[in-house]
């Protein structure tokens, strides 16, 4: 619509497809740039149990464990002034977690096999989405 309206031109166009009309053929397209853009703020990336499995790739954090069930652990435990934050909150396994109870990693000596932060909202949506076209890399910085 935006390509009819030219408030768009066509970059890239996904050549496999096309849009049929009753009279007409138009190219399906993959890429488009905005003739004129309007700064919307950015929705942040919720912080939710769910967008936490998803950042650790449904993933114990210790023993690297995809076998469910699967908790969210606090790396330095609420009772110790450790807050509800993305750099805080991992995934672990109910093993794990009962292992480390109460403790910090250190104390526990467990070892995190990645610090946890804040996921980038592009690299978040390209891990969540599944394959991106490969015309499309170019645009969005993930070389």
């Amino acid at each position: 619509m935006l390509l009819f309206l030219t408030k768009a031109e066509m970059v890239e166009q996904r050549t496999s497809d096309v849009i049929r009309t009753v009279r007409s053929n138009y190219p399906f397209p993959s890429v488009i740039r905005l003739c004129a853009y309007l700064r919307v703020p950015f929705r942040k990336i919720e912080l939710s149990r769910k967008n936490i499995f998803r950042r650790d790739g449904m993933r114990c954090q210790y023993c690297g464990t995809q076998h469910p069930p699967l908790t969210v652990d606090h790396v330095i435990p609420r009772s110790r002034g450790g807050n509800d934050t993305w750099e805080n909150l991992t995934t672990a396994c109910i093993r794990c977690n009962n292992r480390k109870g109460n403790r910090t990693p250190v104390e526990a000596d467990m070892r995190l096999l990645a610090q946890p932060k804040k996921p980038h909202h592009v690299l978040f949506l390209k891990h969540n989405l599944g394959k991106v076209d490969e015309a499309w890399r170019p645009y969005l910085f993930m070389d």
